[in-house]
């Protein structure tokens, strides 16, 4: 047996990872930007209880998930992964909505919670939409792809940048839109500040080693905001979702 396997496998023994439900918990509480303490105290439980969720393979019964889903301001459906292969936003329509304009800062800080975005480029068989992974570096974003991949090949052309976020729970969302021009990281220092600060290696795999920056010339933002998620006499009264 090869020593380093060994102490691999010894300092596994015994270690409980967390399943599913523990990383659906753990980031829609931090989404929502709620200590354990506060989820406890909207679910009726302890924050032990809620590390427990979050760091073990736990398996609650209904009636604390049901409650838990009320804590996160999401669904049971949403919490064990019931809707991981549905499409976004089949869910109702909320009753009563707004369109917000969102400003430049909000946009940035949108951008910034988020490492998964879309570009759209053009190409000799007509557009293409490709979902990139991505850092915000400074004004600027930067994503990452292969050598000969397209959207290395969207360097020096105009290009559409889109980041958004479905809430199926409350039927409100946001998204970002920018556009601007792509153009390669060349300094190995630079590339190398940026891999580091990426919030991941790239979920295509392989050698994805071409970053490329691009500077906003116009960005945009919206956002849906529910006023009330039932029809007046529908038994759901009104809800502010920034209650």
């Amino acid at each position: 047996m090869v020593r380093g396997e060994s102490h691999s496998s010894d300092s596994n023994q015994g270690r409980i990872l967390p399943g599913d439900l523990g990383r659906r918990v753990s980031a829609r509480r931090e989404q929502l930007g709620l200590s354990r303490q506060a989820v406890a105290e909207r679910a009726g439980s302890a924050p032990g209880y809620i590390q427990y969720v979050e760091e073990r393979q736990a398996t609650p019964g209904i009636g604390f998930l049901l409650r838990l889903a009320e804590a996160l301001e999401t669904t049971v459906a949403e919490l064990t992964g019931s809707t991981t292969e549905l499409p976004p936003g089949i869910g109702r329509a909320g009753y009563h909505t707004q369109l917000l304009e969102l400003g430049p800062e909000e946009c940035h800080r949108l951008l910034s919670t988020h490492g998964v975005g879309r570009i759209g480029v053009t190409t000799d068989d007509g557009p293409a939409i490709l979902p990139v992974n991505y850092v915000v570096d400074g004004d600027r974003i930067a994503y990452r792809s292969a050598q000969n991949a397209l959207p290395a090949a969207a360097a020096d052309q105009q290009i559409a940048f889109e980041v958004d976020h479905i809430d199926e729970a409350l039927s409100q969302g946001w998204s970002v839109l920018l556009v601007g021009t792509p153009t390669v990281v060349t300094d190995p220092e630079a590339a190398r500040r940026l891999d580091e600060h990426a919030y991941t290696t790239p979920w295509a795999g392989g050698p994805r080693n071409v970053w490329l920056t691009i500077a906003p010339t116009r960005m945009t933002g919206r956002r849906i905001r529910v006023l009330r998620t039932h029809a007046p006499g529908a038994g759901g009264g009104s809800r502010d979702p920034s209650d």
